[in-house]
């Protein structure tokens, strides 16, 4: 099923419009960074009930894991009930960039890193790295997210 132009905006600001007050302003302000330093070629939709942006079909037609009507995953956030979460496939998938944050990040932040294999989670609204946040996003271009999923989708 073909979804129509504007669904994806729809659903992002009924995300937004759900969003626990106590998250709101920050997870807004997180999606501001996101938008202003993504490079071209991602595209914001709704994949696993978050806002994600992704590689679209009508660029990578093979889709994530194979799956023809899935667009292919880079990042995602969301607004967690302990936590403002984002998922970035392409550090998860980068050793060179998830090193470089996990090195930079204490030059930004007075707190421990709270983090898994693609998820960074920040559990104070008040201590985001939105600077920081915005030059891991701009770090990667579709091109390069795309190169990157093909070498490891053939290991």
């Amino acid at each position: 099923m073909n979804r129509q132009e504007g669904d994806e905006m729809s659903d992002v600001n009924q995300y937004l419009d759900n969003v626990e007050t106590k998250w709101k302003d920050a997870f807004i302000q997180l999606k501001e960074v996101v938008d202003q330093n993504i490079p071209n070629g991602f595209a914001l939709d709704m994949q696993y009930g978050m806002p994600s942006y992704v590689i679209p079909l009508a660029v990578y037609p093979d889709g994530y894991l194979g799956k023809k009507d899935t667009p292919l995953p880079f990042i995602s956030i969301a607004a967690q009930k302990k936590h403002i979460a984002v998922y970035h496939m392409g550090m998860y998938a980068d050793d060179e960039l998830l090193n470089w944050f996990q090195t930079e990040y204490p030059n930004h932040m007075d707190t421990k890193l709270n983090m898994g294999k693609s998820c960074i989670r920040f559990t104070n609204p008040k201590k985001i790295p939105y600077q920081l946040i915005g030059e891991l996003v701009s770090k990667m271009t579709a091109d390069d997210w795309i190169n990157i999923y093909e070498g490891k989708k053939k290991k």
